[in-house]
């Protein structure tokens, strides 16, 4: 009898154990997945939202249902206070690196992801755990926004520009993804860090390409052939990871895009094994020279590069998708150089 108490006891004592190292490991390496996993379920239950018109504010816009508690990454500015009542018509007076914003295509991708919502998908993702938020507070103002195209396609991730002091996420970012989305392909967009440099905006696109790879199965993208687009400051980051890949800004043992598309970026490193890159800029652009981006691709022609280079006349810097310019329908261009270096869109 005793023996079988015994025996019972170490059973029991065993199995408090098991669970109690099992809760223990859940801790330290589930809690990340159930953050993402409380983001996804606080999404779905998101009242479904109205349709956003260029003359509702910006207080309209930050505070909509389908945005949750993210609303505020959809601006440019970190930590500063924006107008809450300024109408979206005026969105453009944000962008001081920018022109030729639009405000109705602005609106119009804004439409789109609360389209998304709507329709029970999941349009915003943390990278970052809550410890690499504590670690370093900044991380708090990240995040990939997903537009999804056909399951299974590739992904793009689109890094906007802004000098590194803001994230033109409005102007070059979910308007990209939403052409890229509609030719089949899934696209994130990145909100990186803004004002402490190149440095850490590069490392956020490493922790982004990361996380889609770790989580590429639940998002339901391929990570063959993917790209990286990057428009002024974002062009650089993208560029960078092109030349250098992503180990060397954070994580190790992930490929190199296939294809890099930059526009209007003054970057001119590069390395002997680039991807391919298709380059965009304006003749009249005077932060970003169009003789700095031509010198950059002739170098790497001669190294042997897939490159398709575009420079359009009587156009500055920050022209964004280019509608009504000269450089209008250049994202497509840009699909379709990526669409033929990938496998095909299932």
């Amino acid at each position: 009898m005793t023996t079988r108490l015994l025996q019972s006891a170490s059973v029991t004592l065993v199995v408090f154990v098991s669970v109690t190292c099992l809760e223990i490991h859940a801790t330290g390496t589930d809690n990340f997945q159930r953050r993402t996993n409380e983001i996804v379920e606080n999404q779905a239950a998101a009242t479904k939202g109205h349709h956003l018109t260029s003359a509702d504010r910006i207080r309209d816009l930050v505070s909509h249902p389908a945005f949750g508690n993210f609303g505020h990454l959809v601006l440019p500015w970190d930590n500063r206070v924006s107008d809450a009542n300024m109408p979206l018509r005026d969105i453009g007076s944000l962008l001081p690196y920018h022109s030729h914003v639009n405000p109705d295509i602005v609106v119009s991708a804004l439409n789109h992801l609360i389209d998304e919502v709507n329709n029970g998908k999941t349009i915003f993702y943390d990278f970052y755990t809550e410890s690499e938020k504590k670690s370093e507070p900044g991380r708090t103002n990240t995040g990939l926004f997903f537009v999804p195209g056909k399951p299974g396609a590739p992904f793009a991730i689109v890094a906007p520009g802004g000098g590194f002091s803001y994230v033109a996420s409005v102007h070059e970012g979910f308007p990209y993804a939403v052409e890229i989305s509609n030719k089949g392909f899934n696209a994130f967009v990145l909100k990186y860090r803004a004002g402490c440099g190149s440095a850490c905006a590069i490392q956020d696109m490493a922790a982004a390409i990361r996380f889609i790879f770790h989580n590429s199965e639940m998002l339901g993208v391929s990570t063959k052939d993917y790209s990286l687009w990057g428009s002024s400051a974002g062009a650089r980051m993208a560029a960078a990871i092109g030349s250098h890949g992503v180990g060397s800004f954070g994580d190790a043992n992930l490929p190199k895009p296939s294809t890099v598309v930059m526009a209007y970026t003054g970057h001119s490193e590069y390395s002997s094994d680039e991807p391919a890159t298709f380059v965009v800029v304006g003749e009249q652009d005077t932060i970003a020279p169009a003789s700095v981006m031509q010198s950059r691709v002739d170098a790497l022609r001669r190294s042997g590069t897939d490159v398709e280079f575009h420079k359009y006349p009587n156009l500055g810097h920050g022209f964004g998708p280019g509608t009504g310019t000269s450089a209008e329908g250049w994202t497509a261009d840009a699909i379709r150089f990526w669409g033929q270096r990938t496998s095909k869109v299932r």
